[in-house]
């Protein structure tokens, strides 16, 4: 196939310095339709709603915004949920306003103060009658509620930690024991709506991240009287009160999930798409979800390891594949608090003995990027790709073992690399490098794999490290567009550290890059903190693999900002349009 059917999105994107205000101009206050416009009348008038079938081997965890930390709740509460801000999806990296029409801070950074669209309404779906009803406005009230239940920690999410760095008392309710917290404890966080439309956010320091942040799904508004009133089913079918471009229509676990278009949202709200109807079916089985696809009964598919071969040698998929990136890295993590990798020596000599250019053809049949530091292109202030860190270095990794007084391997402990299901590949390849270049007796290197969420229970720094394994897979994808969001949220000493890392002066500066004002002198900061984790001198937390790149298929009648959408949050389904015609031929509809 020629090279332009295929197209690489690596967004390269450098997020401008904050400015002090944003509008949008002429607002408009009128809904999208009248009250008697329904699902049920385009369907009564003979008309089968403009539909997006789709599937993935996911059931949605949640479309609590407070609660979600996976990328099928992400991408439910993208749709359901309007945030202060959204991420462009056809700018990768660029914020543009949403619920905020405007913003701005205070001198040092620390006070940011926003106005919100007051017309904007909360809204209930009847998914019997196939109704919507408007149940009151959306205000600054809603948002300051929904900011101060994310730094609760009886939520169990990840993302409080992420707002109790920087939101200014939230921190004070995130680390009380759980017995302990109140709904009284949310005033703690000094978070205010003044009115109606305007909300004022206090920060610890001023954080040169915190504008990238505004747009993720743990500071969207929520409806502090429909939660009271249902309590954890609020977010069921029929008691859901949303205010987002589409509504929850039916979701059946482990089975599927329907969204249709909210009739009230402001027009000039929605993107320029025109789904009424998105249906997921969860379906396991790779292979059967590509036979769907081919089959016309899905407008989108990944591709079955088995068949990227063959795909990208017939010519009929040339104008529906692409290849895309989420902007994930993969890594293997170490384990600083047990031998041998509580050596610096030995983690550079693993690190050195890997070499990704192989690895991404031979294990990831060239579906990703060779990575040599963690920050990846697309983020602010990530480093050029391959300027810095050592990568694949057969000489050093020897010598460097040779300093841990493991010279050809020599007294070497045994070493347990525990890798999630999908990802057994991986350590193998690990486990043959460190053989060939190290001169290591491979009985010593026992992998063993788990399943995703056994694997972050067993590698969990609560446990003793005794039950801990050495070495283990994992990936990170960006949250928000800044190089924070690597090393400050995966690497820093006090952040999320499974790796039980000792804090030195690279954390320093991490802090110090966090608080900076000015955007040229953090992007030098991100360029030195990277340089000290995977230099020649680097402390080398975790060995980084690759960027990731995935095989997708699209039909001809289907049209989205593939390569750019859903990078940061969720999808956008109101940028997605059907040819709804050319897929009901395909379809025999």
């Amino acid at each position: 196939m020629s090279k332009n059917a295929i197209r690489l999105m690596v967004a390269l994107v450098m997020v401008c310095g904050l400015l002090p205000t944003a509008s949008i101009a002429g607002a408009s206050s009128a809904f999208a339709a009248e009250t008697d416009v329904t699902l049920t009348s385009i369907m009564l008038q003979g008309q089968e709603p403009t539909t997006l079938y789709l599937a993935d081997n996911s059931q949605l965890s949640t479309i609590d915004p407070q609660r979600a930390t996976d990328v099928v709740s992400i991408n439910a509460i993208e749709n359901l949920f309007l945030g202060l801000t959204d991420a462009d999806p056809n700018r990768p990296g660029s914020i543009v306003p949403e619920l905020a029409t405007d913003w701005s801070f205070n001198d040092d950074g620390t006070q940011w103060t926003f106005t919100i669209r007051t017309d904007v309404p909360w809204v209930r779906w009847d998914p019997e009658a196939n109704e919507a009803e408007v149940v009151r406005m959306v205000t600054a009230y809603d948002v300051a509620y929904g900011i101060k239940r994310a730094c609760d920690p009886r939520l169990g999410s990840l993302y409080t930690s992420v707002a109790d760095k920087v939101i200014l008392g939230c921190n004070e309710v995130s680390t009380k024991e759980l017995e302990d917290v109140t709904a009284a404890d949310y005033d703690l966080v000094q978070v205010e709506a003044v009115d109606d439309a305007t909300l004022v956010v206090n920060l610890q320091f001023s954080a040169g991240f915190f504008f990238s942040q505004t747009p993720m799904w743990m500071y969207r508004p929520v409806p502090q009287e429909i939660i009271e009133e249902h309590g954890d089913d609020w977010t069921d079918p029929g008691n859901a009160v949303t205010n987002g471009p589409f509504v929850l229509d039916e979701w059946v676990r482990g089975v599927r999930r329907v969204y249709v278009r909210n009739p009230y949202i402001p027009e000039d709200m929605l993107g320029p798409g025109n789904l009424d109807r998105v249906i997921y079916t969860v379906v396991e089985d790779a292979g059967t979800r590509f036979a769907l696809y081919q089959d016309n009964q899905l407008a989108s598919s990944g591709i079955p390891a088995a068949e990227i071969q063959a795909v990208l040698s017939d010519p009929d998929y040339d104008e529906q594949i692409l290849q895309t990136s989420s902007l994930g890295v993969y890594y293997f993590g170490f384990a600083h608090d047990k031998e041998p990798f509580d050596n610096v020596h030995v983690r550079r000599a693993f690190s050195a003995a890997l070499d990704r250019n192989d690895f991404v053809q031979a294990v990831e049949q060239n579906q990703g990027v060779p990575m040599i530091h963690l920050t990846p292109p697309g983020m602010f202030g990530a480093p050029p790709i391959n300027e810095v860190g050592v990568g694949y270095d057969p000489a050093f990794a020897r010598e460097q073992m040779e300093l841990a007084g493991y010279p050809d391997c020599e007294g070497f402990p045994t070493v347990e690399i525990l890798a999630y299901q999908g990802s057994g590949d991986w350590a193998e390849y690990l486990a043959a490098s460190v053989e060939r270049e190290l001169g290591c007796d491979p009985n010593i290197l026992q992998v063993e794999q788990q399943e995703f969420s056994v694997l972050l229970e067993t590698v969990d720094p609560r446990n003793p490290p005794e039950d801990r394994p050495n070495v283990w897979t994992l990936g990170w994808s960006p949250d928000y567009p800044d190089a924070n969001n690597w090393v400050g949220d995966v690497l820093a000493c006090e952040g999320e550290n499974e790796f039980k890392r000792p804090c030195t002066e690279v954390d320093d500066l991490i802090t110090q890059a966090a608080r900076e004002p000015d955007p040229e002198a953090r992007i030098e900061l991100y360029y030195r903190i990277e340089n000290l984790f995977f230099g020649p001198e680097g402390d080398y937390p975790i060995i980084p693999i690759f960027l990731d790149l995935t095989y997708e298929l699209h039909k001809p009648w289907y049209s989205a900002p593939f390569e750019t959408d859903g990078l940061f949050g969720g999808v956008h389904f109101d940028w997605r349009s059907i040819d709804a015609e050319a897929q009901a031929a395909a379809r025999g509809d």
